[in-house]
């Protein structure tokens, strides 16, 4: 008997798979070398998306309240900046490979920033609207110019669609924006 409870415990162990934990994807900018200063760069208002959580949970884009199912929309249509708008990054012509000159908005920046008292909740759910309206216009672009997913893509087709839609996510410290004290 504890022969046969041995083999079907062994049995389900190896026919059962872990679930496992997945974090955010983050890639962190290489430290700054010693002996040189981090400086500043100056960046066009037009190119940058501000994103603000309060400590209500409150999201803000460029100072208006915005609720965060309206985000991915709101941030899609910065990236792309379809019709050029003067308000919106600027469009820069480059040589892309497989599509040739191509305009993009390499120069536009998102930058997320959030309270100390934002919930983890609200902070993914930005996160994920985030990610989701560059995996979209990525997506979109593909489609339209081979025929077949983002994700289905060959690695250099994906450098070359990843130039045209750069991920620019710049997070800040957290600190106190208002909200719940």
């Amino acid at each position: 008997m504890a022969d046969i409870a041995f083999l079907l415990l062994t049995f389900f162990l190896v026919t059962t798979s872990m679930v496992t934990d997945k974090g955010l994807a983050r890639q962190l900018p290489p430290p700054v070398p010693d002996g040189l200063e981090a400086k500043d760069i100056d960046v066009k208002k037009r190119n940058i998306l501000i994103i603000v959580i309060d400590g209500d949970n409150r999201l803000t884009v460029n100072n208006e309240i915005t609720d965060v199912r309206q985000l991915k929309n709101k941030v899609k249509e910065f990236i792309a900046n379809k019709n050029n708008d003067p308000d919106l990054p600027e469009k820069t012509t480059e040589k892309v490979p497989f599509l040739g000159e191509y305009p993009t908005t390499k120069s536009h920046i998102i930058s997320l920033q959030s309270d100390r008292k934002t919930e983890y909740q609200a902070y993914i759910s930005v996160q994920n609207e985030l990610m989701t309206a560059y995996r979209e216009l990525r997506d979109e672009l593909s489609r339209s110019k081979f025929g077949t997913s983002f994700a289905e893509l060959d690695v250099e087709r994906k450098k070359a669609i990843q130039k045209v839609y750069p991920q620019n996510i710049s997070e800040a410290e957290p600190k106190s924006y208002g909200g719940t004290e």
